[in-house]
């Protein structure tokens, strides 16, 4: 894996162009209302990293073995079934928030929401902010 060229890296493509082309409307509507809470949260404009995943701000990713990568601080992604969002870090107080959020699953590092109107947009709001602080402040 040493040599292995990272496939998710920043792109030039235009965020509104690829969020214009979720095909499900509701999913659509609810990938701009997220564009606007990151843009809002983080103070950074979006970027879209790899085809599908819209990325905000940077930080230095270290994986177990030392090697070193540039990558997104948070992100999100309107998957066909889902909304994706890459904000699930060891934050302290993650799992109480995540407990007052609604309808969710987790991953590793990934939050998962059907639909906006599933979940509490102010503890939504909450997260992302957390989770900003805690990857900028921790590497």
């Amino acid at each position: 894996m040493a040599g292995a060229e990272l496939k998710t890296k920043p792109t030039d493509a235009s965020v509104g162009d690829f969020l214009n082309s979720v095909e499900n409307a509701e999913r659509r509507t609810d990938g701009f209302r997220v564009l606007e809470m990151f843009r809002r949260i983080t103070g950074e404009e979006p970027k879209m990293w790899g085809p599908s995943i819209i990325g905000f701000g940077s930080r230095k990713f270290k994986y177990p073995d030392g090697r070193e990568i540039d990558w997104m601080a948070v992100a999100f992604s309107p998957r066909k079934t889902n909304l994706t969002l890459y904000v699930i870090c060891d934050s302290p107080k993650q799992p109480e928030l995540l407990a007052k959020l609604g309808k969710h699953s987790t991953s590793v590092s990934c939050l998962y929401i059907k639909r906006l109107s599933d979940v509490d947009e102010t503890v939504l709001e909450k997260i992302i902010k957390d989770a900003v602080e805690h990857v900028l402040k921790t590497g």
